[in-house]
Parts: C-alpha cells; sequence; structure tokens
C-alpha cells in the first residue's frame, strides 16, 4: 500500500453537527498523508522522470498532502468520492450540493443543501498540486524533486505571462503559482516572446529590454523566480518566456497522489478513517483537474501498487478534449492555454489515425491494456468547444467525421453555459483569470445536470443501469458548424460584439522535439497545422441546440452563450475570455426591442405571464427527467432557478 502515514491535525464535528437522513452527522478530518511508491512497480513506470526522483533510505519515493475527508460520524458511509481539489480549493461539495458557485478560496466547506451527504458519501479532497501557495484555504504538497548524478538537474523551461493590466514585473509563473527558479539570473541565454493573440505571430523581445529581477521598496533586485521589464507588460498581450531552470519536481506524483489517496480510503489501508473501506469510488475532477483525469487515464493508472482497480467510476468536468502538464519535466500544472504536452493528440478515447503524422491511438490505449478501466462520464459547457478543443473528443483528428465513444464512456454538452455558473448577480467583476467581459456573464447553473450524471455513473457502476445516450453536437445531423458558421448565424444583438473569428483559440500539431517521449520539451514549441474546432448551431435566438438544454436554453428568457469578447479596459477587445460566455435578456415589449433594434421576440410576445412561462419550464424539465438528464428532486430547484431570471429579465427593461 503507497500510503504510509497519516497525520490528523484536526477532527471536528462538520456543519456543527447536522445530521442528514440515515447517515446522521459528518464528521471532518483535516490530515497530511505520507505517500512511499516502489519506482520499480509496473503501476509507477508510467511516471516520466520517477528513475530520477528523490528516495528513501529503503529506495521508496517519498511525498505528502493535505487531505480533508468528510465522513458518517457513527456509521459507515456509502461509497467514496475524491474531489481532486481545483488549484488548491476545494469543489466538489459545492459543486454537488449547490452551495455558492464563487471561486474564491475557503479553509471552510459549505455544505449546502447536503445531496452528497444525503447519499452517504464519504469525501476526500487531496492536494496534488505542487505549485500551490499552500495555506489554510488552499490544499497542495510537497512533492519529490529529481536528481542526475546527485546532482541539480536544470533544463529548458516556458512560461506564459497574461497580464490583464499593465505591470513591470511577474512571476516566472502562469498566474500565482510556485514558479522553478532560473539557474542564472543573466539572461544572456533566455528568450522573451510577445504576440498580440493565442495563434499570433511571435516578435522577440531583446534581451536588453528585460530581465530576472523585481522591485523591492522602489529599488530593482535580482531574482531567479521574477521577470521585469520597464517598460511594462501590456494588458491583453500574451508573453513567453523561455530560460534555463532549475529544480524540477516529480511532475507525476500528482497522478500517485489521485490514485493512491482512492486506494487507501477504498481499501481501507494503514490509518484509513475508513477501516472497512467501500464498495465504490469514484473522482471527480473540474477544469484543471478534469484534464488531470483525462491525464491519469492516458497514463493507464487506475491500477494501484497491488492492481487493484481503484476508481470504479470518473467524473471529468470541464476538461474539453485536452490533457495538461501533470507528467513531464518542468510541468507546470496550472498552466493550460499555451501550446504544450498537454495540447497534443491523441484527443479521442478510441485510437484513430492524426491528421498530421503517421500513428494510431487513442486517450484510453494504455488503460486499456492494463485493466482496470473505470466507467467514465464526462461533462462540457459550451467554453469548451469554444475554446476549440472539446468537440476533438468526439469527432475525428481530420474533421472529416463523427466518432464514437467506447461503451464505458458517456459525453455530454450542457448547452449554452459558461465554464464555471454564476450566481444571478449581473454586475461586472473579473472572471477567472482576472479579465474583464464585455457583456454580464453567463447565469445559467447547470449544476442540476452535474448531479444527475454522478447518480447515473453510480448507477451504471454499481447496478449496471446505463445512462441516458450522449448529448453533444454531431457532423451527421448538421449540429455540428464551425465557430465561423455559429457567428454567422447569431442574431445581431444590441451592444454584442462577436469575436474576431481569425483570433480564436484553436489547437494545432505540435512538435515538442525529439525528448518528447522522455518527457522533455524543445521550446519554443514548433506549431503546424489546425486540428479542426466544432460548436454547437444555434436556435434564432442565438441559444445552442445540441446537448442537454435546461429549461433556461428551451423555455428561454434571453440569449447564453459560451463565449465573450474581453472588456477594453483588459486589452485586446476582439479576443474571447477563456471559460466565460454572456446572458444577454430579451427586451421585455414589442415596443422597447423596436426602439433598441433587437431582433428578438420579447418576453411579452412569447409568454402571456409569469404563470404560463413557469408552466412551460415544468413541462420542459419533466421532459429532461423522464429521459434521465435531470433528477426529479431537482425539478423545484430548477423552477424556482428559472423564475429568478424571469425576474430579473422583467426588471431590466433596456429603457
Amino acid at each position: 500500500m503507497a500510503v504510509s502515514k497519516f497525520e490528523v491535525n484536526s477532527r471536528s464535528d462538520f456543519a456543527d453537527g447536522q445530521s442528514w437522513g440515515e447517515f446522521g452527522n459528518y464528521e471532518q478530518i483535516d490530515g497530511l498523508v505520507t505517500f512511499k511508491v516502489d519506482p520499480e512497480n509496473s503501476a509507477n513506470r508510467s511516471v516520466i522522470d520517477i528513475d530520477h526522483a528523490t528516495t528513501d533510505e529503503n529506495g521508496l519515493v517519498t511525498f505528502t498532502s493535505d487531505v480533508v475527508i468528510l465522513k458518517p460520524a457513527h456509521v459507515p458511509p456509502s461509497r467514496l468520492l475524491v474531489d481532486v481539489v481545483n488549484r488548491g480549493r476545494k469543489r466538489a461539495v459545492a459543486d454537488f450540493n449547490m452551495a455558492s458557485p464563487n471561486l474564491e478560496p475557503s479553509s471552510s466547506i459549505d455544505p449546502g443543501n447536503g445531496f452528497l451527504f444525503d447519499r452517504g458519501y464519504a469525501v476526500a479532497s487531496i492536494g496534488w498540486q505542487f505549485d500551490v501557495y499552500r495555506s489554510d484555504a488552499l490544499m497542495g504538497m510537497d512533492p519529490p524533486y529529481l536528481l542526475r548524478n546527485r546532482k541539480v538537474v536544470t533544463g529548458t523551461n516556458i512560461v506564459e505571462i497574461r497580464p490583464n493590466n499593465h505591470m513591470t514585473s511577474s512571476l516566472l509563473a502562469n498566474r500565482i503559482h510556485r514558479p522553478y527558479p532560473a539557474a542564472s539570473t543573466d539572461n544572456f541565454n533566455a528568450r522573451l516572446f510577445v504576440r498580440e493573440w493565442e495563434d499570433g505571430p511571435d516578435t522577440e523581445i531583446p534581451n536588453s529590454k528585460w530581465c530576472f529581477a523585481k522591485q523591492v521598496r522602489g529599488e530593482l533586485m535580482a531574482d531567479d523566480e521574477y521577470i521585469y521589464m520597464a517598460s511594462g507588460f501590456q494588458a491583453g498581450k500574451i508573453y513567453n518566456v523561455i530560460y534555463e531552470a532549475k529544480n524540477p519536481v516529480l511532475t507525476g506524483a500528482s497522478l500517485l497522489s489521485v490514485r493512491d489517496i482512492g486506494s487507501w480510503l477504498k481499501y481501507g489501508g494503514k490509518d484509513s478513517p475508513i477501516s472497512d473501506g467501500v464498495d465504490f469510488a469514484y473522482a471527480y475532477g473540474i477544469s484543471q483537474t478534469g484534464r488531470l483525469l483525462r491525464s491519469y487515464l492516458y497514463f493507464g493508472m487506475n491500477l494501484d501498487e497491488s492492481e487493484r482497480r481503484v476508481y470504479d467510476g470518473l467524473l471529468p468536468h470541464v476538461a474539453g478534449g485536452r490533457r495538461g502538464d501533470f507528467n513531464h519535466r518542468f510541468g507546470q500544472p496550472s498552466q493550460q492555454s499555451g501550446p504544450g504536452f498537454g495540447h497534443m493528440f491523441p484527443f479521442t478515447d478510441n485510437p484513430h489515425d492524426d491528421a498530421f503524422q503517421s500513428g494510431k491511438s487513442g486517450l484510453l490505449d494504455t488503460q486499456l491494456s492494463k485493466g482496470g478501466m473505470p466507467k467514465i462520464i464526462y461533462t462540457n459547457t459550451s467554453a469548451e468547444y469554444w475554446r476549440g478543443d472539446a468537440s476533438l473528443a468526439h469527432t475525428h483528428p481530420t474533421g472529416c467525421c463523427d466518432v464514437d465513444f467506447p461503451n464505458n464512456v458517456r459525453s455530454y454538452l450542457f448547452s449554452s453555459t459558461q465554464h464555471i455558473p454564476r450566481a444571478l448577480s449581473r454586475d461586472n467583476f473579473p472572471g477567472p483569470d482576472g479579465s474583464m467581459g464585455s457583456n454580464p456573464f453567463n447565469i445559467v447553473d447547470f449544476r442540476p445536470l452535474l448531479r444527475a450524471a454522478l447518480v447515473n455513473l453510480e448507477k451504471w457502476s454499481e447496478d449496471g443501469i446505463e445512462p441516458p445516450p450522449n448529448k453533444h453536437p454531431r457532423l451527421d445531423n448538421g449540429t455540428a458548424v464551425t465557430r465561423q458558421m455559429a457567428l454567422n448565424s447569431l442574431p445581431e444583438i444590441p451592444n454584442v460584439f462577436p469575436p474576431d473569428p481569425n483570433r480564436l483559440w484553436r489547437i494545432r500539431e505540435l512538435d515538442l522535439g525529439p525528448e518528447t517521449e522522455s518527457g522533455i520539451g524543445r521550446y519554443p514549441v514548433v506549431e503546424g497545422g489546425d486540428y479542426p474546432a466544432f460548436v454547437s448551431s444555434l436556435d434564432k435566438d442565438g441559444n445552442e441546440v445540441s446537448g442537454i438544454c435546461m429549461p433556461d436554453i428551451s423555455v428561454p428568457v434571453g440569449t447564453h452563450t459560451g463565449w465573450n469578447t474581453r472588456d477594453p479596459k483588459t486589452g485586446a477587445p476582439e479576443q474571447i475570455i477563456p471559460m466565460m460566455g454572456f446572458s444577454e435578456f430579451f427586451a421585455t415589449t414589442e415596443s422597447i426591442r423596436e426602439a433598441v433594434g433587437d431582433p428578438r421576440d420579447s418576453l411579452e410576445k412569447r409568454y402571456n405571464s409569469r404563470q404560463e412561462y413557469l408552466h412551460k419550464v415544468h413541462l420542459a424539465a419533466a421532459e429532461l427527467i423522464k429521459e434521465g438528464y435531470l433528477l426529479e428532486e431537482d425539478l423545484e430547484t430548477v423552477t424556482r432557478n428559472c423564475g429568478e431570471r424571469y425576474d430579473e429579465a422583467i426588471s431590466r427593461s433596456r429603457l
């Protein structure tokens, strides 16, 4: 068993001793888990550089992770859900229990409506990310480092910097994460590039214009973790610094921690607070950690060191068709937008030929050959499609046709939604990356669909009950179209300015150099041809027609998208904000609609009254329940949410 020790830091009643049905009250256990893995064990051989990781006196690779466990205090749990935390933030309870969708990190856990606890889940949040600045609110890990011939390892690294305001210095990291220090503060062999948009040409900035330093009390000081440029980094532009870095960690320890926390709790390992284990274990990852779960599958990690299947089901949420920086030298788990290892072929679960190079492979090939394959339900929003990669999971790499998922997989698009649900407040505030939107962010709360997906995953894994069919755009029925085609069909909504189609995100053929298979990249990355990108076709209101349509979409009070252009204040207004969409309500009356030149029918033309509107919402939700995409217990929640949006639309008359 790879878990060798569990240190309890605190143990307390959860949610002030609140009780949930037959499972009663819960307890919260905060602690530190120590992993010791055998680098020679076949289950660990997919981890890049494991032969160079530091070891203990017994030759075992050792590392520690933060863990928070919620479990019934007096009865055994029914099953286990491992929350693969997002950038250090615990997410599973908030997402499934319909607590606040706020992404701000917090040391406390809001129990929400108790959905997971009513079902008897033990929930374990695991700190797997080594570059998080750990705190009471942010969970992380202490990873093993790499040595070669007992010497510190150095190598080429690339860091992407995307400012939303003018600044003169930046950490050598994606957003605010722990950087890989420069091997030297002399930038003689380093390079700094800038581009105007995601896929634009690079311009190199002379080394005389920048340095490895930061300002301390007004004085410029050399610093191997910072980059400084007197003229400043401009908002909306994209910078890439390539430099000789030092002290890489064993990036793949992240995959090991996710695997082994699940194995330890499922099978009742040493010091486990669930001593008898559970029969079924599931893992949930959102965005970054959805991509981590795709990487976990790609490297065939779902068998532990004793060759036992760890997770019976996986729910990678809003991962799109990509993987991430989770298993290569100088990997940055925080990085998601720059071209690199996480953007490489294959994208589909079943094997297919690449569009550009010889070779046929699929995401699940290694796991399939090893065994231990779980059931998988992928859920995505419109934002991952507009990002340019989600459709790659179910279309051929050439764009010629649809491809099917394996029998153990389902995939659902939550129609006309954005990456993270937002509360009804439409005040203008920054998105997850700090950028502002030109239009109010999307307000469709898709979490009831996510809850149904989890229950369907349970029934599938535990009882063999098949979940409802895949729901996503398809080429064969015309619901999958290019982004240009979708934009061309968008109605001319007042104050909505579509992005420049030539500056949309895309996935390209990548050449990372001759040591790619060993997890060592060559930078700058050489980019080749584009992989095709498709999104859902639109109806006359601009809402998506494919995927699972919440009543917000099938009985709309506005137009909801998975894209939003950047506010000019944060630069590059012709480009989209990653992950964010917009919601623009219909005009309340025909006279207002005509006055503002809105081509969409007004609310008064669509619905005679609030009562009629809610009746239509009820019918639409009932149909989703019948099809299996929505839980009956969420009918009231969905209806109430739609009523609140209707009231908001009525109150926000444009005149």
